[in-house]
């Protein structure tokens, strides 16, 4: 079986993220943060060494700034839904996932002004049509890292630049990038960052978060949910000390000990070398993809300028038909269709059919490559 469906989830995960999860259930799955007592505690810890570890990441200076959620689409929710009030304006890319677009449609409903900056057939972002609408007063400028269809890599350095001069924050999807891409928050300019940890970060699911960045002052920012945190019992009124302030109930202590793991065995990886073994295969494979009559690929078709991920079609066939055959014939595992990303799939011309994913990652192989690019060769000679 060849697994190319990374960009959806991650698999398999690491052994160490397994050990760490049965760990915690086994020897201290107490409530973390709600107790005095020795498992309570060390589940704490636990819970901190994984903030740690992401601020590593990150390369955040304060672990506290690392506010748990479900999955990035609440961190995005959160971000989004916190800060803009009816009157604001925010400005966003037509190549975003529906968990950037969904919450903006239901904001823009509610008196939100949405601005919906175009990006080229490649999926990439037009930074002069950036800076016009930024011209307008807005409130913030919210955009993904890298594109989950095309794979596309937004210029995010040159965008927040332009948004901080308009006197916007910045908040960054990284729901595609986080732990395939090198990430320097204070570097890029990046505010508000929504990861998940369930795709290329190798965790487990229902796991994920928002940073907030040094740069961005957390009174601005309102929770969407209220309620016990462990702390400051006394009071009936939210806590404002982070992380607490954003973590009402108690969080997923299990998932985030597994995550906490995948991110410390992706440290130890190296973000780089994981990079440059994406980039190899993903030249490889387009290089083979190349060579197919009647295949199209889309995107940028430059291993350097996306990620791992590739979106194909085949003349006079079904997408839908294409992925059937991949995995009853060959054991290839991909997605096909719209993959929740209508606005993506309308900027490179490919709605309402979608397209074949082919999306790699760290456990696969040139091997696997070369035989994805042969079935494919069959498939289009039929």
């Amino acid at each position: 079986m060849i697994y190319l469906d990374h960009a959806a989830t991650s698999w398999p995960k690491p052994p160490a993220v397994l050990r760490a999860i049965e760990q915690y259930l086994n020897d201290y799955g107490g409530n973390p943060g709600r107790s005095g007592h020795r498992i309570s505690i060390e589940a704490g810890r636990v819970v901190y060494e994984a903030r740690e570890a992401l601020a590593q990441l990150f390369n955040v200076p304060d672990p506290l700034r690392i506010v748990f959620t479900a999955n990035a689409t609440e961190a995005l929710n959160l971000a989004l839904y916190g800060l803009l009030k009816p009157g604001d304006r925010v400005v966003t890319s037509g190549i975003e996932h529906n968990a950037m677009m969904r919450p903006l449609r239901d904001l823009a409903r509610r008196g939100v002004e949405l601005q919906i900056v175009p990006c080229n057939a490649e999926g990439l972002l037009d930074l002069a049509a950036l800076a016009e609408a930024l011209r307008v007063k807005t409130r913030l400028v919210a955009l993904n890292h890298a594109s989950n269809v095309v794979g596309t890599i937004s210029p995010i350095a040159q965008a927040a630049k332009l948004a901080h001069q308009a006197g916007a924050p910045l908040l960054l999807d990284t729901a595609q990038s986080a732990g395939c891409l090198p990430i320097d928050m204070p570097a890029l300019g990046v505010d508000l960052l929504a990861f998940t940890g369930h795709k290329a970060l190798c965790g487990p699911p229902g796991t994920g978060g928002l940073v907030l960045g040094t740069s961005f002052d957390a009174q601005e920012l309102e929770p969407i949910m209220r309620g016990g945190t462990g702390s400051r019992s006394e009071y009936e009124e939210q806590p404002e000390m982070l992380p607490d302030k954003y973590e009402s109930g108690t969080v997923n202590g299990m998932g985030i000990a597994g995550l906490g793991a995948a991110v410390r065995w992706l440290l130890e990886q190296g973000i780089d070398n994981v990079r440059a073994h994406e980039v190899r295969l993903t030249r490889e494979m387009l290089g083979g993809l190349a060579q197919i009559p009647r295949l199209h690929v889309y995107g940028p078709r430059d291993a350097e300028k996306q990620t791992a991920t590739i979106s194909v079609s085949i003349q006079g066939l079904y997408v839908s038909d294409i992925g059937f055959q991949l995995d009853a014939d060959y054991a290839i595992l991909c997605r096909v269709g719209l993959h929740c990303a209508p606005a993506a799939h309308r900027t490179i011309g490919t709605f309402p059919e979608g397209t074949v994913r082919l999306a790699l990652g760290w456990s696969n192989t040139l091997e696997q490559v070369h035989l994805v690019v042969d079935a494919l060769q069959r498939i289009s000679s039929i």
